[in-house]
């Protein structure tokens, strides 16, 4: 799917297409996704073409299909899973007199569509001449209820505008199952594997101005039912109709609209799926969400959306001033990262949410190391439910240890369900580090909220289990303390290595937390059977944690020899040859000292605790001239180091790669879905980068400084119970609380007291540091100009 660069105006609450630009069509059903958690609905049109994917996608539901082998290995995980494109709701035709309303066809007066993110819905005004001559504008606004986990809703308007008499028109409300999807098919391996016609039909009513639609799929035995009823507004004559057949609900309306007058139809949808309910409780269940919804009212689900958002963006927001640009990638990003996480109540948080097929749907390291950061701060209970999520798949994680001979749990690199489901090891199950960032996330949500029924039913045997994990998977030696060889770190460029860093150091702190889980749970630890010995296991491998360094070039090493490595000849390798994963084998990229996303980088920010400034420094610079960012992971983490180390302006270039990653289509895949964690980053580079923010050992500490062009940044984050507000200036930071008790806190080093009035404080000089440099082509991604 060739994909073009999407541009829109710079405002600072919404984002806005003008006009229809059929090259970015994808990417705009990308970033115009609604979702809740649990509903997800790309923004394509509701009468249904032009479209590139026209996704409607249920958190958790999928269908199986055989993981094929060339050469098949003990413990290859045997099936893959893929998101379905459920029944879509989102469907409503026009015709006009005797032509159906298409962007394709006809004349395009006047198009808008707008992402309001302070009212979370979608708005659109189309104004059209069919082929017949006829005028009319359309408006819509959709929404996926923040607050109603089941509900999504459409407002759908037809207005004459022309002065030629009555106008005949019909509209087609369709709930469509089996959908194809034209776009979905590509050639990027990390595109979705496409599956043709994966629901079976069981159960189908319609009545009124209401239907139903149960559907199972035909491998993963999961079902799923979804509903449409309608509320209609008409200044004529009308005609009603209502059917409905396996794959295909429809309610239709023919009315006579005079000149100036307008047809208004309400749709309400509501979506439900279980492993293991029927279809008749899952269509009563689906009818009884449509009856309280539609009770409710339009108007009722529009102000309880803005009425949560507007208490989201109070304690929320990050405010820019100098790069309005920024200001509203990073409200954008912030915005799908919220809606990728607030209702999924333990469902996992996709890397691409529910916007896309992308990955197939699959959740990965990025909603624990780069989404749940952000829902930590912002939204907790979120977090909450994700772990919650990650906790009720401990005995598929165990099952997964047993096989490979380990203990405690080894959670997937890839799933949907919970079981590993990559096909290709070195990157997936070598890829150990997950369950360190699984922990790691249980330890930031535990310190920053204290919430002792999580950690006791949940946090701290995750902790547990997954510190049984390294202590099975590592081995101490006499000359080197304790090892962990053969895994794959971040940076998947060099796998199955020995002692990564990255690895290692989250494995550290996974095993020192958990040691503390046990102390503050006796009776967790009484039932998993924790033994003294074993803790005392877990405190010796983490005190002699091997941590590879090469004096000679002053450097840690990312994994033991890497330093050693050949150099990649990156002045030879063209531009066009980006990334090198679809361009060289991986056995010639796996033995040379290049690297496809910041691995030791990213422990200089997660464990910044390990290392001082100056290692951070030199660290920094050996690793920036090696790293491709092949991954678009990597832009965010680089741009927080890069701050911390001194290189303002490259961490102002790297926050705004990462944060218009989807917005400009930077990887040219945006159209499968958007890059959560890219979504995630610019909060990241604002709060982390920018504004110093770390949280190692349950201590909250800023480091903020300001770029060039940045006059004021200005954060807010909710932390134990109290909401902090930063404002940072190119000289000086103030700290306040604007509910809460008095908090303990370090800026730069010094520790303050924050209460309810302004502390002012002076911000140091960044360090003085040499340039930087990357590989040729590998520089950050410019921006498109406005």
């Amino acid at each position: 799917m060739t994909e073009g660069r999407a541009s829109f105006p710079i405002e600072p609450w919404a984002l806005t297409e003008v006009g229809v630009d059929h090259s970015s069509l994808g990417v705009h059903e990308s970033v115009f996704a609604l979702a809740n958690g649990h509903i997800g609905m790309r923004g394509s049109f509701e009468e249904g073409e032009p479209v590139v994917v026209p996704g409607t996608y249920l958190n958790g539901f999928f269908e199986e299909r055989p993981l094929p082998y060339a050469e098949a290995g003990y413990g290859f995980p045997e099936q893959g899973q893929t998101v379905v494109n459920v029944t879509d709701g989102k469907l409503i035709r026009l015709l006009v007199k005797d032509s159906p309303l298409d962007l394709t066809y006809g004349e395009i007066i006047e198009h808008r569509r707008t992402l309001d993110l302070r009212a979370g819905v979608l708005r659109r005004s189309t104004e059209w001449r069919s082929p017949g001559g006829r005028t009319v504008r359309v408006t819509s606004t959709r929404l996926v209820s923040l607050t109603r986990r089941s509900i999504a809703a459409i407002e759908y308007q037809v207005e004459v505008t022309d002065d030629l008499g009555d106008l005949y028109v019909a509209l087609q409300s369709d709930l469509l199952a089996n959908e194809s999807a034209p776009g979905a098919e590509s050639d990027d391996p990390r595109a979705a594997a496409a599956l043709a016609h994966p629901l079976r039909s069981e159960l189908f009513a319609a009545r009124g101005r209401k239907a139903v639609l149960v559907h199972q799929t035909k491998r993963s035995r999961l079902r799923m039912a979804a509903g449409m009823d309608h509320v209609i507004e008409i200044p004529d004559t009308c005609t009603e109709d209502i059917e409905a057949s396996g794959d295909l609900a429809r309610y239709t309306l023919a009315a006579r609209i005079p000149p100036g007058g307008t047809l208004r139809l309400v749709k309400f949808l509501a979506y439900g799926w279980s492993s293991r309910r029927s279809s008749p409780a899952l269509r009563d269940q689906v009818e009884a969400a449509l009856a309280t919804a539609k009770l409710a009212g339009w108007e009722r689900l529009v102000r309880e959306q803005r009425e949560l958002l507007d208490q989201h963006w109070d304690e929320a927001d990050v405010e820019i001033e100098g790069d309005d640009e920024m200001q509203q990638a990073v409200r954008v990003g912030m915005f799908h990262v919220l809606q990728a996480g607030l209702r999924g109540e333990r469902q996992a948080i996709p890397a691409k949410g529910l916007t896309g097929p992308g990955y197939d749907g699959h959740t990965f390291w990025d909603t624990e190391t780069y989404v749940l950061p952000v829902l930590t701060y912002t939204v907790p209970d979120a977090v909450r439910d994700a772990l919650r999520w990650r906790h009720s798949t401990l005995h598929l994680a165990r099952e997964r240890a047993r096989v490979l001979g380990m203990r405690g749990a080894a959670f997937p690199w890839r799933t949907i369900r919970g079981e590993e489901t990559s096909g290709y090891w070195p990157a997936g199950t070598a890829a150990f580090h997950i369950n360190a960032d699984i922990a790691d996330a249980v330890v930031r949500y535990y310190n920053a909220t204290l919430d002792e029924d999580f950690d006791r039913d949940f946090g701290a045997e995750l902790l547990i289990e997954t510190a049984r994990l390294w202590a099975s998977l590592g081995h101490f030696d006499p000359e080197h303390g304790f090892r962990i060889d053969g895994v794959t770190g971040p940076d998947e460029y060099t796998a199955v290595v020995d002692n990564n860093v990255f690895t290692n150091l989250m494995a550290q702190r996974n095993l020192r937390e958990a040691a503390e889980a046990v102390k503050r749970q006796p009776d967790v630890a009484g039932r998993l059977q924790v033994e003294p010995g074993e803790v005392e296991t877990w405190l010796r491998a983490a005190a002699l944690m091997a941590v590879p360094y090469d004096t000679q070039r002053g450097v840690h090493m990312q994994s033991d020899a890497f330093t050693h490595h050949e150099e990649w000849d990156f002045e030879a390798t063209p531009r066009e040859k980006y990334p090198l994963l679809l361009h060289y084998p991986y056995f010639e990229i796996y033995r040379k000292q290049v690297v496809k996303q910041a691995d030791l980088v990213m422990a200089l920010h997660l464990r910044g605790d390990a290392f001082t400034l100056e290692e951070k420094i030199a660290n920094f610079a050996y690793y920036e001239a090696r790293t491709t960012r092949d991954s678009s992971l990597s832009a965010s983490q680089q741009a927080v180091v890069a701050a911390e180390a001194g290189h303002l302006q490259l961490a102002y270039e790297y926050w705004a790669e990462a944060a218009l990653t989807d917005l400009q289509n930077l990887h040219q895949n945006s159209g499968h879905g958007l890059h959560i964690a890219s979504m995630a980053g610019g909060w990241t580079g604002a709060v982390a980068g920018f504004g110093g923010m770390r949280d190692h050992n349950g201590e909250l500490t800023f480091g903020p400084r300001l770029p060039e062009r940045l006059t004021r940044l200005r954060f807010r984050v909710v932390y134990r119970g109290r909401k902090l507000t930063v404002s940072v200036t190119p000289d000086k930071a103030v700290y306040r609380l604007v509910a809460g008790e008095p908090l303990d806190i370090r800026h730069h080093g010094r520790q303050v007291t924050v209460d309810h009035e302004d502390l002012e404080l002076e911000i140091p000089p960044a360090p003085k540091v040499d340039p930087v440099t990357q590989p040729p082509g590998c520089e950050p991604r410019r921006r498109a100009r406005h």
